[in-house]
């Protein structure tokens, strides 16, 4: 699971389902004090995006073989690159290849308004990993005509012709991931992860008949496999060596073979060769051998995140994203979060679950602070600020998990931006000054607690199935706002005090009350175009949880929204209670989850966390135009360089930062492209 960012003004606490998947980013609205290094984390901004960079601490300690470990697994992340791209469009290559060829050779005026809608269109596809919106799904509408782009493809000798081209410009495969609510979710979505023709009730039916092997550890079908139908026929299209995206996956393969010589320990090592022989076979027993072992190799300076991963983009969440992250550990943050994974049976036995639900023994919950050194994928240009893996619910019951804060990535958010959108949206003074003071702090918690306590607590009911079976298209949000949930109920509690967590408990669990009400009733709005549903799975929770408390507290005014001045506001007035409230609904997540209740999920998630009020929204966007920070942000990654002796032997590995956006951009194209556009 993945917490994503949220909004650049606002470091939103929540995650993505494998939490890893949030790509909201959480960047905390408090002061954003400017550091006194020189270093610009600033790139560009285009469209409703800001790219930024981020350093890698600590990477001056590590050893060369250390940093041999952590090069070696960055190419590997590379590697598979292209196959995101192919994953989230069929035409997704085709349409890159060519606007690339237009960009790198047109040589005629490049002052036209024509040609800077041309290069913001490729830009945006760039950070999308293909031609639909990375968070909303929508398709993404060039501001040029396809005759101008006739004309740059004729000028410049490229071709892009038939589907592949009108696409662009008609009202075909309009959503990459259609979370509708009565329509046949897989065959609306444009994701490439299932044939043409195939429907929802292909999928179930399909995976309905297989049973694993152990029925107690079930293993996560569909995962890395396309379904298509040939005549008439379901199959399943692996990817692995010598099968669907065998090309890419043989090049991943090289590098982390190398990442295997220079293993720094045993465990390590095992587990790298249980990935290697999971891309090279595709079989899912050996992916949760892989999983047992990666999760208990938590000893050493080095991680990673690799493989098929976080299933959002699925619009039934059976099949995973290609993803990867590299992480340094860093160690003084690190032992200062461990407490929380000391203390997960605390948190677990004081939860207001039903003591059905509970669990008895919470197990390997290892949280670290990391530092990213590469990503991938998924994780590229737009990335998550915290990840929790694995998913397998038998996994984290019977052998934990590791949770990750990404450490740089929160540092580089909260140091490029400015809080004039936190000053707009505060009701007052009072609440400005808690974002301020604690903020960034309570932001950091939350974090922590939705992936270190949230994900891992709570269990299923005997016989009840995997979520998303169970809850179906509605599982990655409720168990997004599942871990929030928890995060937020002990977010207000004396118990992080006590841990040593906070000097003032009352004044961080307020802030983070505060942030959290204001965001997901108001301030997320600014990512949807006026009229729009919400679909996105975290974006959907944030709204559910707040707009679920605010209405069960009128009766005692917890929540009240505030009318000055022709604007809008949300002011708690009662924390305790608006605690309670936060129990009384995690209680019946819990219990949504460990039951498999698709009534109650569909009416908790149709009935708070689809519809916008259109007056409220309209109201935001327009408080928003006199903002121009846009309200996502991605990343740049820094480049590894290896030198070499004469013999071949890297003899230093050196950080380097990329100048510019479409320069990595071009490199990435011309150095890790493995696969043919058509797969």
């Amino acid at each position: 699971m993945k917490l994503k960012t949220v909004l650049s003004f606002a470091l939103v606490a929540s995650f993505l389902l494998s939490c890893g998947n949030d790509k909201s980013e959480k960047t905390s609205d408090s002061m954003k004090k400017k550091e006194s290094t020189a270093f610009n984390h600033n790139v560009e901004q285009f469209a409703d995006i800001k790219i930024l960079r981020y350093q890698i601490p600590g990477w001056e300690q590590l050893t060369l073989k250390e940093q041999k470990l952590v090069y070696y697994l960055t190419q590997a992340g590379l590697a598979g690159r292209d196959m995101m791209w192919d994953q989230n469009y069929r035409h997704n290559l085709k349409i890159r290849k060519a606007l690339e060829h237009v960009y790198a050779n047109y040589k005629g005026d490049k002052t036209t308004d024509n040609w800077k809608a041309f290069e913001t269109y490729l830009k945006r596809v760039w950070f999308s990993n293909g031609i639909h919106h990375h968070y909303s799904n929508a398709k993404l509408e060039p501001e040029f005509s396809s005759d101008y782009l006739k004309e740059l493809l004729a000028e410049t000798n490229a071709i892009l012709e038939g589907e592949a081209f009108d696409v662009i410009f008609n009202d075909a495969d309009s959503k990459k991931v259609n979370q509708a609510k009565g329509v046949d979710n897989v065959a609306l979505s444009a994701v490439n992860f299932y044939g043409p023709n195939v429907t929802n009730a292909d999928v179930e039916s399909f995976y309905k008949a297989m049973i694993s092997p152990n029925p107690e550890k079930p293993l996560s079908y569909g995962l890395n496999s396309q379904l298509v139908k040939e005549n008439g026929v379901l199959k399943e299209r692996i990817y692995k060596s010598g099968g669907l995206y065998g090309s890419a996956i043989d090049e991943i393969v090289k590098w982390l073979e190398l990442a295997k010589g220079v293993a720094e320990n045993e465990a390590q090592g095992n587990a790298l060769g249980l990935l290697i022989e999971y891309y090279k076979t595709g079989d899912l027993q050996t992916w949760d051998d892989y999983n047992v072992a990666w999760t208990a190799a938590t000893d050493g300076n080095v991680d990673y995140i690799n493989s098929f991963i976080e299933v959002y983009n699925d619009p039934l969440g059976y099949r995973g994203s290609y993803e990867s992250i590299i992480q340094i550990n860093d160690f003084d943050m690190s032992q200062k979060m461990k407490v929380l994974s000391d203390n997960a049976q605390w948190f677990e036995d004081n939860s207001p679950l039903m003591d059905a639900h509970k669990k008895k023994n919470v197990v390997g919950v290892t949280y670290k602070v990391v530092n990213v050194a590469g990503e991938a994928g998924d994780a590229s240009p737009s990335t998550p600020i915290g990840v929790n893996l694995p998913n397998a619910n038998w996994i984290r019951a019977a052998v934990g998990s590791k949770s990750v804060s990404l450490g740089n990535i929160i540092h580089a958010y909260n140091n490029a931006g400015s809080t004039g959108r936190l000053k707009e949206f505060v009701h007052d003074e009072e609440e400005l000054k808690l974002e301020e003071e604690h903020g960034q702090l309570a932001d950091k918690l939350h974090t922590a607690l939705h992936e270190v306590i949230g994900h891992a607590s709570g269990q299923l009911n005997p016989g009840v199935g995997e979520t998303k079976e169970t809850l179906k298209n509605y599982a990655s949000t409720l168990e997004e706002g599942r871990a929030d949930l928890v995060g937020l109920y002990y977010l207000y509690n004396p118990k992080l005090q006590e841990l040593g967590l906070v000097k003032d408990w009352k004044s961080v669990g307020k802030s983070a009350y505060d942030g959290y009400i204001r965001n997901g009733l108001m301030t997320q709005l600014i990512r949807l175009n006026l009229g729009d549903d919400v679909e996105e799975a975290h974006m959907r929770n944030r709204q559910w949880v707040s707009a679920w408390a605010f209405e069960k507290g009128k009766a005692d005014n917890v929540i009240e929204k505030v009318t000055r001045d022709g604007k809008t506001y949300f002011n708690i007035n009662d924390y305790n209670k608006l605690h309670d409230l936060f129990g009384q609904l995690l209680r019946e997540t819990q219990r949504i989850k460990s039951e498999g209740d698709y009534a109650a999920v569909e009416a908790l998630v149709e009935g708070y966390g689809v519809k916008v009020d259109q007056a409220i929204h309209a109201e935001v966007l327009e408080r928003n135009k006199q903002f121009t920070s846009a309200p996502y942000s991605g990343f740049v990654n820094p480049v590894l360089v290896a030198e070499k002796n004469e013999a071949g032997e890297i003899i230093a590995i050196k950080v380097t930062q990329p100048e510019t956006f479409p320069g990595q951009m071009l490199e990435y194209s011309k150095n890790y492209s493995f696969l043919p556009e058509v797969n």
